[in-house]
């Protein structure tokens, strides 16, 4: 497939590395062409590009940005009209120990209201970027587990793909209204993994006997 990546820190990064070592074809951009480009320079065939129209040829959108920016960054990147956005934000407060949006709304409701016509898919925001850039497996011998959420089952059905392509369990989690529980697990996480001190190598998985 061919993915434009929003954003050059720590998830962006790591999407960069497994999406390059799985074949697809990558594109960075970010606010900073500066540091889309020192990003590309560490994969090759990754080619950094600038924000405007960066989305034009590209099959799948991975939105790696904070929730805060997520809107004017899929704004900037042009036309996403039917186009499968995976959005991996939540919506932390400062401290990143609680939420400031639940109950009966998500990031990705918002989102999708923000931007009429995305295919906004909530994929890949319970993982840790340790954890996306080290690969699916952990030492127990599980996959780790990728929920995504979305209204579209033929951008449900592009992002499932990339998620096997990785190698991720792909944990089907129904419509675009379920964020609001895959939002508070991945708070959940982060409080394990800053909060209780257990560290980054780790992530919710879902286990069917």
């Amino acid at each position: 497939m061919k993915v434009i990546v929003i954003g050059t820190g720590n998830m962006g990064t790591a999407f960069v590395k497994q999406l390059t070592a799985a074949g697809h074809s990558v594109r960075v951009t970010g606010r900073d062409l500066a540091k889309a480009q020192a990003l590309a320079t560490q994969y090759p065939g990754v080619e950094a590009v600038a924000t405007a129209g960066s989305a034009r040829d590209s099959d799948v959108v991975v939105l790696a940005t904070g929730y805060g920016d997520a809107v004017t960054a899929l704004r900037s990147v042009g036309d996403i009209s039917g186009k499968p956005v995976i959005d991996i934000t939540n919506p932390l407060t400062a401290d990143y120990m609680g939420l400031t949006i639940g109950h009966e709304t998500s990031a990705a409701e918002e989102i999708s209201r923000a931007i009429p016509g995305a295919e906004i898919v909530k994929a890949f925001n319970t993982l840790f970027a340790q954890v996306l850039a080290d690969g699916p497996a952990f030492a127990n011998g599980q996959r780790g587990s990728v929920f995504f959420a979305g209204d579209s089952a033929q951008a449900k059905a592009t992002v499932k793909s990339l998620i096997d392509s990785l190698g991720f369990q792909a944990v089907d989690a129904g419509g675009l209204k379920n964020a609001r529980y895959l939002e508070p697990l991945a708070g959940l996480n982060i409080y394990f993994g800053y909060g209780a001190g257990i560290g980054t190598a780790i992530a919710p998985a879902w286990i069917v006997k």
